[in-house]
């Protein structure tokens, strides 16, 4: 009785079974109430018959009557006797002592005894007290002081509520053995699925994250639990993998600043006591600080988007608005870098979102593309194109500087990940990540593509549903 199973078995059997009780006991004492309306109906109008004849032909006519009647195959009770109660016709021997002393119906049934039926009449020739064989009937006096009895024995009633009570007893049976099967198959079999998706968290809290629980065809709300949690299993095991990234890449690509910091404090530390050599130690390590903490800025920013939530407020934007701001802050950046730039816009593209983390995430791809294009190709160019396909508002930023190989285009996206060897060019390796983590954040997505030549950035924003 400790499992749900057996606890909801026994609550369901005994629900059941005091609402079959209640329903039995009620179709029986209804049933029994139309009988005993049936037979009394019948009495009346037997007594009637029967009266009618003593006044058609006296009492001579009424005993012939009662007579034929009393032989009749399941017949009722016929009793015709004199003043003083003797039997002077009829089916019926004996009677229980007092039923024919008031006339009207009898006030609850009595026993009686039909002739041949043996001795078990009271000593001495009495009425019986007791037999096999109980009776309602209505005594009538007739105008000569005569009595006139007609009943009707009760077996029939009786044997319907026994019937009734067997049918109780033997369905509270199969409702028992019912409930014990479904126990059995059904509840066992539930059981052992809890067991195992037990047994499956115990191994993932034990340490195995790759664990997932089991998911038979049944498609049952058993499945569908086991495919929620495992889908949050995958997403848990995602953030984990992602949080060890971090902590080696931060491990790895923060000591190098780090050692520079130290570095130049010891070298203004060990040169001459000169004021000029302290203030441009002071400034570059200002300057790298700086770095660092737009490096730890943009982690704390695509670790709280890729959680799936985000303090950001959102609301309905232009995006041809923010190509247009983002392109005339890079063009003297680009003019400067010795690299071409253009942008195509058509009209108004709305959608849902915050304007500050898009132009931020078209920032960092545009300053990408300039900074990997300028002195790689001989007319370096960038192109920015905003545009409506379908249900999707498409920025994309293509170059045609050296691109990024096929195989690597997967791996740029995560963090830190940096494809130059050398890493002499500036960076932290988190632009395209960051940009992906607030596409993300949009409901959106970006794709890498080859420009031939170069690299074709593309974020796809779902565009707003109160856009033309």
């Amino acid at each position: 009785m400790k499992t749900t199973a057996a606890r909801l078995s026994a609550l369901y059997l005994l629900l059941f079974g005091a609402f079959a009780i209640v329903l039995v006991f009620y179709m029986a004492s209804v049933s029994v109430r139309i009988l005993a309306g049936q037979t009394q109906e019948t009495i009346n109008e037997e007594t009637s018959s029967l009266v009618r004849a003593y006044e058609r032909g006296g009492l001579l006519f009424l005993v012939r009557v009662v007579e034929q009647r009393a032989r009749q195959p399941g017949a009722n009770l016929y009793l015709v006797a004199d003043a003083n109660g003797r039997i002077l016709s009829g089916n019926v021997e004996s009677l229980q002592l007092g039923v024919l002393d008031a006339a009207g119906w009898t006030e609850r049934p009595f026993f009686y005894q039909r002739y041949g039926e043996g001795d078990s009449a009271a000593p001495g020739g009495g009425a019986p007290t007791t037999g096999p064989h109980e009776a309602i009937a209505l005594v009538m006096r007739l105008p000569n002081g005569m009595i006139l009895l007609v009943g009707r024995d009760l077996g029939e009633p009786e044997r319907f509520r026994q019937a009734v009570q067997r049918a109780l007893i033997l369905s509270l049976g199969f409702m028992g053995l019912g409930a014990f099967l479904i126990w059995f198959f059904v509840g066992r079999t539930a059981l052992r699925r809890i067991d195992s998706v037990s047994e499956a968290s115990a191994r993932i809290m034990g340490g195995d994250l790759s664990g997932r629980l089991p998911v038979t065809e049944a498609g049952d709300e058993f499945d569908r639990l086991s495919e929620n949690l495992n889908t949050m299993l995958s997403r848990i095991a995602v953030l984990n993998e992602g949080l060890k990234q971090v902590s080696d890449n931060i491990a790895h690509d923060l000591k190098t600043p780090l050692t520079r910091l130290r570095s130049r404090a010891e070298a203004a530390l060990a040169g001459a006591a000169d004021i000029d050599d302290y203030r441009d130690a002071l400034q570059a390590t200002i300057s790298e600080s700086d770095q660092l903490i737009r490096t730890f800025n943009a982690i704390l920013m695509i670790s709280r988007f890729e959680a799936g939530y985000s303090a950001e407020s959102t609301e309905s934007l232009d995006l041809a608005a923010v190509v247009a701001d983002v392109v005339d802050l890079y063009e003297p950046v680009a003019e400067e870098s010795g690299v071409a730039m253009e942008a195509h816009a058509d009209g108004q593209l709305l959608v849902s979102g915050n304007r500050e983390l898009a132009a931020q995430a078209l920032s960092n791809l545009v300053d990408n593309a300039i900074k990997y294009t300028a002195g790689q190709v001989e007319s370096p160019q960038v192109t920015v194109s905003a545009s409506r396909s379908g249900g999707e508002v498409r920025v994309s930023i293509a170059d045609n500087g050296p691109g990024i190989p096929a195989e690597d285009r997967q791996r740029a996206t995560e963090r830190f990940v940096r494809l130059e060897k050398s890493r002499s060019r500036p960076g932290s390796g988190l632009g395209l990540s960051l940009a992906k983590a607030i596409m993300t954040f949009h409901g959106g997505r970006i794709e890498l593509e080859d420009a031939m030549p170069g690299l074709k950035v593309t974020m796809v924003f779902p565009a707003s549903r109160s856009a033309a």
